[in-house]
C-alpha cells in the first residue's frame, strides 16, 4: 500500500488526478505556437484562444438556456443568460488588453497569419445564430469542416429567441402565428405584434414578473454582446485603421455594418411605446 503523502498544506503529493491532468493544461499550454519568432505574437494567439473558451461555454449556457425554456423552466434559464452575460465582460475586457499592442508591434508578426481571420470563427458564428442573426451565406467559408455540419443545424434551429416568443405564447399573450411558425434559417424579422405581446408584459410586469426578468436579461445580453463588438471595431482601428483585414476581410467597415444587427429588435421598440 502506497504512503498517502503531503506537502505542509495538507495537500497530496503524488495525487491520483492532478490538477494539471484534470484540466489538461499539457495540452492547453502547448496549443500556442508562433510562427515569427516576434515576442508579441503570443499575446494575439492567447487572447484568441481564450476568447474561443469562453464562447465555449457561452454557447453551452445559451444551449442550456433554450433547452429549459422549452421546458418551461425559466428560472434555470434566466441564470444561463445572466452568466453568459458576464462572460461577455470578459470578452470585452480581453481588447484592452489587445489594444496594449501598438501598429508597428502587430505588423511585425502580421504576415505570419496568412489569410486566417477572425471572421472564420464558427463559435462566433453559431452565438449569432443561437441569438438569431441567420445567414445562411455565413456557411461557405465552412464548407469542407466539422463545424459546417453543426452550424447548418443551428441555421435551421429556433433561436433563443424564437423559444422566448414560444414561451410568451404558451403564457397565452398573443403572439402572431406567423412569428412562431417561421423559416427559423432566415433572419427573423421585427413584428408590430410580438412588440404588442411584449408591451402586454411590460406594462404589467407584476403580473408577468418572470418574463419581465426575461425581457430584460435578454436586453442585457444583446448590449454587452454590442460592447464586444463596438471594443473589436476600435481595437483593429487603432491597430490598422481602414486597411483590409486578414483573409481578405473589409476590416474595420465590415465591423461597423454588424453593430446595426440586432437580435431582439421588439424589446428596444417597445421602450418607445411605455
Amino acid at each position: 500500500m502506497s504512503e498517502d503523502r503531503r506537502d505542509e498544506a495538507g495537500a497530496h503529493l503524488k495525487p491520483d488526478l492532478s490538477y494539471g491532468d484534470y484540466l489538461g493544461l499539457e495540452k492547453l499550454l502547448t496549443a500556442q505556437t508562433p510562427r515569427s519568432g516576434d515576442h508579441d505574437e503570443l499575446l494575439f494567439i492567447v487572447i484568441h484562444q481564450a476568447s474561443e473558451l469562453w464562447m465555449k461555454l457561452s454557447l453551452h449556457e445559451l444551449g442550456g438556456a433554450r433547452q429549459h425554456m422549452r421546458a418551461d423552466d425559466l428560472g434555470t434559464a434566466l441564470k444561463m443568460i445572466a452568466r453568459v452575460s458576464r462572460i461577455q465582460a470578459q470578452l470585452i475586457q480581453s481588447w484592452d488588453v489587445l489594444a496594449t499592442m501598438t501598429p508597428a508591434d502587430y505588423h511585425r508578426f502580421r504576415p505570419s497569419l496568412g489569410q486566417s481571420s477572425g471572421f472564420q470563427s464558427w463559435q462566433y458564428r453559431a452565438m449569432e445564430f443561437m441569438l438569431g442573426a441567420k445567414n445562411a451565406k455565413a456557411l461557405t467559408v465552412h464548407e469542407g469542416r466539422d463545424a459546417h455540419a453543426e452550424l447548418t443545424t443551428l441555421l435551421a434551429e429556433p433561436s433563443l429567441y424564437d423559444e422566448a416568443l414560444r414561451l410568451l405564447a404558451r403564457r397565452g399573450l398573443p403572439v402572431p402565428q406567423a412569428a412562431l411558425e417561421r423559416d427559423f434559417a432566415r433572419p427573423y424579422l421585427a413584428d408590430a405584434g410580438v412588440e404588442a405581446a411584449w408591451l402586454a408584459v411590460y406594462r404589467d410586469p407584476a403580473r408577468w414578473w418572470d418574463l419581465y426578468d426575461l425581457a430584460e436579461k435578454l436586453v442585457d445580453l444583446e448590449f454587452r454582446f454590442q460592447q464586444w463588438r463596438f471594443a473589436h471595431l476600435k481595437t483593429v482601428e487603432r491597430i490598422i485603421g481602414g486597411k483590409p483585414g486578414t483573409g481578405g476581410t473589409e476590416g474595420v467597415a465590415y465591423l461597423a455594418r454588424v453593430l446595426d444587427r440586432g437580435f431582439f429588435p421588439e424589446l428596444l421598440s417597445v421602450r418607445t411605446k411605455l
